[in-house]
This record gives C-alpha cells, structure tokens and sequence, in this order.
C-alpha cells in the first residue's frame, strides 16, 4: 500500500488511520465556485487555520444546495448509500459515523487490515461510489457520472479531534438548516460505544 498518493489533490494514508471523508454528486458546485475557491487558496498561507476556513467555504456552498443535483434528499437513493456503507462496515472498513445530505456524503471510517494488507481508501471509495451510483442511476433512470471523481480525506491525528469530527459529521443536517437536532435526521450514523 502507498502510504502517499495523488489525483487531483495530495492524499495521505498512514497505515491505521482513521479517517473523514467527503464526497460529493457530481455538477454540486458550479465551476465558478470551484475556481474562487482554489484561487483563494493558492494565495492564502497554508497554516491549518487557513486550510479550515477553506474547508468551512467549501462545505458552505455544499449545505446550501443552490446548484446542481440533489439526489440523495429522495429516500431510495439515500437508502441505497446507507446500505452500502453498512455492509463494508467490519469488512472493508470500521465504519465510526456517516451523515447523508440531499448533495454530499460525510463519512468516519477506518480500513480494515487483512493478512497484514490494508485496502487502499481510493479503492474503498472507488468500489463504495461505483456501486451507489450503479444503484442509484438506475432508479433514477439516468447514465453517466453520479459521483464527483475526487473526494475529501483527512487522518484524524488524535481523540479530541476524533470527537470533534463525529460532532462535526452528526450536526452537518442541523447547521444545514435541516432539523434541529441531528437525531431528527434519517441520515446519520454512529458506533453505538461512540460517547456523544
């Protein structure tokens, strides 16, 4: 497995990581949105501060939902994501959380090691995403590409940040304007022995 790999973007994956993911329907931000947003931050110092509030942008236009698709706001389509992550869980991947939104899907998961092999995410997400979408098109009569190619990761480095991620992923619908409080929301998941 390599610990460092490339697409689009630079991905890191320690072995035995846990880590929050992001992906999104393919078309959710127009190309305008996209390019302010790379511009800003090319220009801005990449300190971690800088790299949140580039995030908290981001995931701002996401929870939104002023353009593009909003498949998985119809419940077969959302179903169809939520049993497929439950069925990679223990498998593929210790799943520690999940939130669906009508546009993108966040996701606390940790790769499974076996026989000392541990699958590589981009396979994990690629495999995960090629059957929704599969799924999903045909629902909704459709071809083509349902998923966004690239995905947000990121390793979580220790417990206080574990815990504000879970907090972060569960609370997304509520931020969202969606409900108010994220128990309300079909679409979310978290280990039971999770403490929240």
């Amino acid at each position: 497995m390599k610990e460092f790999y490339r697409r689009h973007l630079p991905h890191w994956q320690p072995v035995e990581a846990v880590f929050f993911v992001i992906f999104r329907l393919k078309n959710s931000l127009p190309f305008e949105v996209i390019g302010a947003l790379r511009e800003k931050r090319e220009r801005a110092a990449q300190t971690q501060l800088d790299q949140n509030l580039y995030f908290e942008r981001w995931e701002g236009f996401l929870d939104k939902e002023e353009f593009g698709p909003r498949w998985l706001a119809q419940p077969d389509i959302a179903e169809i994501v939520k049993e497929a992550m439950h069925y990679r869980d223990r498998n593929i991947f210790d799943l520690h959380a999940f939130c669906i939104m009508p546009n993108h899907v966040h996701v606390v998961i940790e790769p499974i090691s076996k026989s000392g092999c541990q699958p590589e995410l981009p396979k994990i997400l690629q495999s995960l995403k090629r059957h929704t979408a599969r799924q999903a098109n045909l629902i909704l009569g459709r071809e083509g590409a349902f998923w966004q190619d690239e995905s947000y990761d990121h390793v979580i480095r220790d417990n206080e940040e574990y815990t504000r991620i879970i907090h972060y992923v569960l609370e997304n619908p509520v931020k969202a304007g969606l409900v108010s409080t994220w128990k309300e929301w079909r679409w979310t998941y978290h280990k039971p022995e999770t403490n929240l």
